[in-house]
Formats: structure tokens, C-alpha cells, sequence
């Protein structure tokens, strides 16, 4: 089996944390199943040799396990400082930069209090990933994020844009 096969193949089970994150209401939850999914996602872009996107991610789960202690904003800023850093040391490039943008958006979705502005700013990341994935050549990852950011906004609906009469009705 090719590295790239294995990628497309981990991505998979990845897509599963990251659909059933935006199912839930409660900011745990949430931010358990993308502790699952960043793992998997790391260990996709390491098999295709995206350092920069590798070292975000398993940064990301480091950054989700501190978020469920915490979500003090001085987080944000060390994590952020953290996501430069590894762009610089593992940089190749505008793909570098793409992916510290989405790793930036997920800092602050990670610290947020509420799991509104969570979403919203995952809405953000997920849109840098999705262009990353598609110079990168990642069919699976981009399908991933279409996915997950397809999620992220029927959650979203559910939640905060039907009307209380629409919620009563569901």
C-alpha cells in the first residue's frame, strides 16, 4: 500500500470525529472529537510529507487537550506563537502559510468560551484547510473539510439561526 493510499485511507476515519463534532451542543465534546480527529489528520499530512501541516496538527492536539483545562486567552497567544514557529522551521512555501492561517482561526476556536464564536472561527479554518488541500492534491482531506465545514454550519443553523417557533416545532 502507498504512502498516499494510507493517507486517504486515515483521512476517512478522521472525517468521522470531525462530522460528529458540530453534532453536539456542549464545548467538551466538541472539542474531544477534534482531539481524535487532529491525530488522525497529523499522521495524514506526515505520510505525504506536508511537515509544516503535520506539525500543526499534532500542535493541535496539544492545543485541544490544554483548551478542555482552559480558555484563558493567554493560550491563544502561546499557541499562536507556537503555530509561527513551526511554520518557520518546516516552511516550504505560500502552502506553509495557508496552513498556519487555518491553525491561527483553530487558536482562536480553541480558547473560545462560547461554542458560537468556536464555530465561527472553525468556519474560517476550515476554509484555509480546504484551499490546502487542494494545492496539495488530498481528494480525501478536501472532502474531509467540505464535510466538516458542512457540519460545522448545520450546527450552526440548528443552534443559533432557526427561530425559537422552529426549534419548538422540530
Amino acid at each position: 500500500m502507498t504512502a498516499f493510499l494510507l493517507s486517504q485511507i486515515i483521512i476517512g476515519f478522521a472525517a468521522f470525529f470531525d462530522l460528529l463534532s458540530f453534532q453536539f451542543k456542549e464545548r467538551k465534546k466538541i472539542i474531544i472529537c477534534f482531539i481524535f480527529a487532529v491525530i488522525l489528520i497529523a499522521i495524514h499530512f506526515a505520510l505525504l510529507e506536508q511537515w509544516t501541516a503535520a506539525g500543526l496538527m499534532a500542535l493541535a492536539a496539544v492545543r485541544y487537550i490544554t483548551s478542555l483545562f482552559t480558555t484563558s486567552r493567554q493560550m491563544v497567544v502561546l499557541f499562536s506563537i507556537s503555530s509561527l514557529v513551526v511554520t518557520y522551521f518546516t516552511y516550504t512555501g505560500f502552502i506553509s502559510l495557508i496552513s498556519c492561517a487555518a491553525s491561527l482561526f483553530q487558536n482562536g476556536a480553541a480558547f473560545s468560551k462560547e461554542d458560537k464564536q468556536l464555530r465561527q472561527f472553525m468556519i474560517l479554518a476550515t476554509s484555509c484547510w480546504i484551499v490546502h488541500n487542494i494545492i496539495i492534491g488530498s481528494p480525501t482531506a478536501v472532502l474531509l473539510e467540505l464535510l466538516f465545514i458542512t457540519s460545522n454550519l448545520v450546527g450552526y443553523y440548528r443552534y443559533y439561526v432557526k427561530t425559537p417557533k422552529e426549534v419548538a416545532e422540530a
